[in-house]
């Protein structure tokens, strides 16, 4: 019954976003909007819309991800708002009117592209799986997934066209604006999308160690494509060279010639490696801006401040990798640093600082008397929103559905596991008989410990072999991919001399580096006082 309703919906929606034509006679001739202001049925139409496109939609999508109970009702709720949307889009209004534009022309698309995601879910759900069904069903799991994590991209993609439409931006109609708005709205959306990125990838390292790769190796290709693409599109063949299109081209050129550096260094000696060449390019692209003259001096001061940010998250990328990180794929604590956020906070700054300087937005922000300060301090604000938004989709993908169930589990087991000082009584379990120990407490706050499997306080040394990142029976995910790491050549030269699972030295007894006891030290150390107090026990009951 969810899945008809939810059907309903988005059939409704095509059926409307065709309804009829706007009016347009109220647009004055060369012109794309009318000089009315944006009346409240407008307003309303917006918000609705960044509501279901920006909000539910993403969201939903994150429940698909995770097979979240609250999957299908949040679609369902985020149609309804949708149709109704349209509603207010295609209802008569006093306000401003529209030429013909992308926005409306985009839309229709968009409720095709919804319908035929739905259309496939719903079949998945049939679990049709007989003879060649089973073969299609196989095929079309993949689609349904890539068609999920795409709509998101087409959604806010429908929303810029939103943006420029409402303010007659971006149309050769009233000018030759077309080539730089479509300039400044893709570099800044790909900075947006670059921090966004390195967001995920805070959370999702094994994705990269599973596959034998570097992120630095990937940023260096895309950095090596778009350089080439730039290098050749950024000049009209047959004219003569302005000043802009030298500044363009040669930033293509070093983005191309710095991308060939860091795929190799990314693949040094045949093994995946972390390098700061993306890093290098994201500064010297913040310096090249940042002395890019304009035309009006509001243009250039946003130019700056754009160029002044991207330099940071350069560096701050470079601090990150080179001492933070000290070239490991990853901190040897459980969740991020803060200092880590601080880059994909400054690239999704960056980006909309880009976004909102294009010729037309800065001639009306200029008209408006608003200085590059105030204006600089709006546009970090929005920058804020994006941020949180990304970090609490992905704290919703860690934390709801399947994820949340396995979170919930290993939270319990590590609470009911034997402590190393055999406290907790004749259970053995500090959950059960008392508080945890120090070592728990140090998993409970994200930090790796030193435990032993399950059983009575008298284990025995054998059970020492269920030492664990984890602190318990078998080895668990940060384990086995730290041993990734180390043996795909992701942690420092350092590190290398440590055992995979961050004990530290080798040696008996031998010293970390972090001022605690080798592996094999710590469990010679584990098994006399085990087997101490195992004698005495036996001496207790023979008494």
């Amino acid at each position: 019954m969810s899945s008809i309703r939810f059907i309903s919906c988005v059939l409704a929606l095509v059926v409307l976003s065709g309804a009829h034509e706007h009016v347009v006679s109220d647009v004055p001739e060369n012109a794309v909007i009318s000089n009315a202001p944006i009346d409240k049925t407008l307003w309303l139409h917006i918000t609705v819309m960044m509501v279901a496109f920006g909000v539910l939609y993403p969201l939903g999508m994150v429940f698909g991800m995770t097979r979240s109970r609250w999957h299908v009702p949040t679609q369902i709720v985020a149609s309804g708002l949708a149709v109704f949307g349209v509603l207010l889009g295609h209802t008569p209004r006093t306000g401003r009117q529209f030429q013909e534009n992308i926005h409306a022309k985009f839309a229709p698309w968009l409720i095709i592209f919804l319908i035929a995601q739905v259309a496939l879910g719903v079949y998945l759900k049939l679990h049709l799986q007989r003879g060649l069904m089973k073969h299609v069903h196989r095929a079309l799991v993949p689609l349904h997934g890539l068609m999920g994590k795409l709509f998101p991209v087409l959604s806010y993609i429908q929303m810029g066209f939103g943006g420029i439409t409402a303010l007659g931006f971006c149309r050769n109609a009233t000018g030759d604006h077309l080539g730089q708005c479509l300039a400044h709205g893709i570099m800044g959306s790909a900075f947006i999308g670059y921090g966004i990125v390195m967001l995920v990838m805070l959370n999702a390292y094994q994705w990269l160690a599973a596959r034998r790769v570097s992120q630095e190796t990937i940023d260096s290709w895309v950095i090596m494509i778009w350089g080439l693409v730039n290098t050749f599109t950024e000049h009209r063949f047959g004219s003569e060279w302005s000043h802009k299109d030298l500044q363009h081209t040669s930033m293509g050129i070093i983005w191309f010639c710095a991308g060939i550096a860091g795929v190799y260094l990314g693949q040094y000696e045949g093994r995946p490696r972390r390098n700061i060449i993306p890093a290098l390019v994201i500064f010297v692209t913040g310096w090249g801006m940042a002395n890019h003259k304009q035309s009006l001096i509001l243009s250039t001061n946003m130019h700056a401040i754009f160029g002044y940010t991207l330099m940071a998250a350069g560096a701050m990328r470079v601090v990150e990798v080179a001492i933070v990180l000290r070239d490991s794929a990853r901190d040897s604590k459980r969740h991020p640093r803060s200092f880590q956020y601080l880059t994909p906070f400054l690239l999704i700054a960056s980006g909309l600082l880009f976004m909102c300087s294009n010729e037309e937005q800065i001639l009306m922000i200029n008209d408006a008397m608003i200085d590059h300060v105030s204006y600089s301090l709006i546009i970090l604000s929005t920058a804020f929103l994006v941020f949180f938004w990304a970090n609490f989709l992905i704290g919703m993908y860690n934390t709801t559905g399947v994820n949340g169930d396995a979170r919930e589990k290993e939270m319990s087991e590590r609470r009911g596991f034997a402590p190393l000082n055999g406290r907790g009584g004749e259970h053995g379990a500090g959950g059960m008989h008392g508080g945890l120990d120090d070592d728990e407490r140090d998993l409970e706050n994200g930090h790796r410990g030193i435990g032993i499997g399950g059983g009575d306080g008298n284990s025995n040394s054998q059970q020492i072999s269920g030492i664990t990142s984890r602190g318990y029976g078998q080895p668990g995910p940060e384990t086995r991919y730290d041993q990734d790491e180390f043996e795909l050549g992701l942690m420092s030269d350092e590190d290398e001399d440590a055992p995979a699972s961050g004990l530290g030295q080798p040696a008996a007894g031998g010293k970390m580096k972090n001022g605690g006891r080798g592996a094999a030290g710590v469990a010679g150390t584990m098994t006399k006082k085990q087997n101490g107090k195992q004698t005495s026990n036996q001496r207790e009951r023979a008494d």
